[in-house]
């Protein structure tokens, strides 16, 4: 007899030809991916990308209509009830009834579980302590900052002890100081051995992601570490201006033909390594049809463009 594997051994999340369609058209085109148990894993992609579609599909709010989907080792078709005993879910629109206080939402939210009694109470004061909120306990949530509104937010959906979080825009309209308080959140409950996975449309938030999924019109374009991503581009980015780019990315290539600069939104884009070293020789080949050149580490929009071909904040919607 083969030996089943443990269920310590199965991802957290695998998906397999994961499809679905709205009437005006498909959001997601066969998506495969895999998430490892206790690892942050991101969805980077602008609005319209297919994010949203997916996190509903893994909230178990919208049914699978072609592919497979597993969390935790249960199949999201067959044993959704047993998927939504180990979901916390943050959505990206607020959750909180802003006329109770911190503890009373939380309170709420146990009694949904199941939770009472001092099992609950307990729970709860664990929470609070975790996300620095025991004095803010009996503090109104209308009279809470952002920042503090989506720490309760999460507290109270761990208070069932769940093994995945999921988070859809964690950040969106948060300051700053706020999003490092956030990430120092997530970054513990890696820690603890809580799967995290998470939407987003920042790059900065993609950058703190242990591993990383690029979506694009319902498709996922790539998928690595942010490093390993970053390290496709091959060199810096260098970035060529000028009042005609499609002539200077023309008479750049015939004079320099290794460099194969493309025009992308109205400037001239090429990848070199050292590219330093080829400030001077490019502003000297096109005397006076230059008005600037810039060079940069590459960014995640950089393996985004390079992927897509149009850049992560200027690409259309997906249906």
């Amino acid at each position: 007899m083969t030996a089943q594997p443990s269920e310590e051994g199965l991802p957290a999340v695998q998906a397999q030809g994961v499809e679905y369609s709205y009437p005006g058209g498909r959001a997601l085109a066969g998506l495969d991916f895999r998430v490892a148990r206790g690892e942050i894993y991101g969805f980077l992609g602008p609005n319209g990308g297919g994010k949203t579609t997916l996190f509903r599909l893994l909230a178990t709010l919208l049914p699978l209509q072609r592919g497979t989907l597993t969390v935790l080792g249960a199949d999201l078709v067959r044993q959704a009830r047993e998927v939504r005993r180990h979901l916390g879910v943050v959505f990206q629109n607020p959750s909180l009834d802003l006329q109770l206080s911190v503890a009373e939402n939380l309170t709420h939210h146990g009694w949904l579980y199941g939770l009472s009694g001092r099992d609950l109470a307990t729970r709860i004061d664990r929470q609070l302590e975790r996300f620095g909120l025991t004095d803010r306990r009996d503090q109104r949530a209308r009279e809470l900052s952002g920042g503090l509104r989506r720490r309760t937010e999460i507290a109270k959906a761990l208070l069932h002890d769940p093994r995945l979080l999921l988070l859809d825009e964690p950040s969106t309209g948060l300051d700053p100081a706020a999003r490092r308080d956030l990430w120092d959140a997530l970054t513990a409950l890696r820690q603890d051995g809580v799967t995290v996975l998470l939407t987003t449309h920042f790059m900065e938030e993609g950058d703190r992601c242990d591993r990383l999924a690029l979506l694009d019109r319902g498709r996922l374009v790539a998928e690595g570490t942010p490093a390993v991503l970053k390290e496709e581009i091959g060199g810096d980015v260098v970035t060529v201006t000028g009042p005609d780019p499609q002539a200077l990315a023309r008479d750049l290539a015939a004079r320099f033909p290794e460099l194969a600069p493309t025009v992308r939104d109205g400037s001239v884009r090429l990848e070199r390594e050292r590219a330093h070293e080829w400030v001077a020789r490019l502003v000297e080949a096109l005397p006076g049809r230059i008005d600037a050149v810039t060079v940069a580490r590459p960014t995640l929009e950089d393996v985004f463009l390079h992927r897509t071909g149009h850049r992560l904040y200027g690409g259309e919607d997906a249906a």
